[in-house]
């Protein structure tokens, strides 16, 4: 996809991770690429190993514009996860310091109330635009850092290993321990059990 010829200039790629999750908040990462430096490497963040994703994530921090947002659980609970996860793409953007541009979002939602910026959506985004790719990565090793600083704090779930996500493990921990205060509580899997919550 010819991202480079969008305007208004910078083109700005945005990118959230953790919408599927049990718990823990929905990042999102907003990225300018300043360079080439890097960019053969991005890719949907899902297809590279977690090594290398740290790896790309710090090369991006360090050659390129970054902005990340995020939205906590009880934002999630109150607004739902699509309305938490605009959100937290909305705050990543804001991060930038840049008042305006053309924000290319994975997906096929806009971000509302963004205001000073054109927006395409892209389906596929993160295989598709290298500053998705790049968003999708930096996005995904800051939620994984953070889930595996919730694993140290709340050993029974294993967040260090499933990172908040719907795992068989992970379904089995809340039937056994209740949730606990980063689980969310609007959920399948977690909403049955909050008798049970784990303070």
């Amino acid at each position: 996809m010819a991202w480079r010829e969008f305007s208004p200039f910078p083109v700005i790629g945005v990118d959230e991770v953790g919408r599927g999750c049990l718990a823990g908040p929905v990042y999102a990462a907003a990225v300018i690429l300043k360079s080439e430096v890097g960019i053969e490497h991005f890719t949907d963040s899902k297809l590279i190993s977690e090594i290398r994703r740290e790896e790309l994530a710090s090369l991006i921090l360090a050659e390129h514009i970054v902005g990340i947002g995020s939205a906590t659980v009880e934002e999630i609970d109150e607004i739902n996860i699509l309305n938490a996860s605009l959100l937290a793409m909305k705050r990543a953007v804001e991060q930038l310091k840049v008042k305006s541009g053309h924000v290319v979002v994975d997906g096929n939602k806009k971000i509302p109330n963004l205001k000073g910026y054109e927006q395409t959506t892209v389906i596929k985004g993160d295989l598709r635009v290298a500053p998705i790719s790049a968003a999708s990565i930096v996005a995904k090793v800051t939620r994984d850092r953070l889930m595996k600083e919730l694993g140290a704090k709340y050993p029974k779930y294993g967040f260090e290993e499933h990172k908040g996500y719907s795992t068989p493990i992970h379904k089995e921990r809340i039937v056994l321990h209740g949730p606990c205060l980063h689980h969310r509580r609007s959920f399948a899997g977690v909403k049955e059990h909050l008798a049970f919550l784990n303070i």
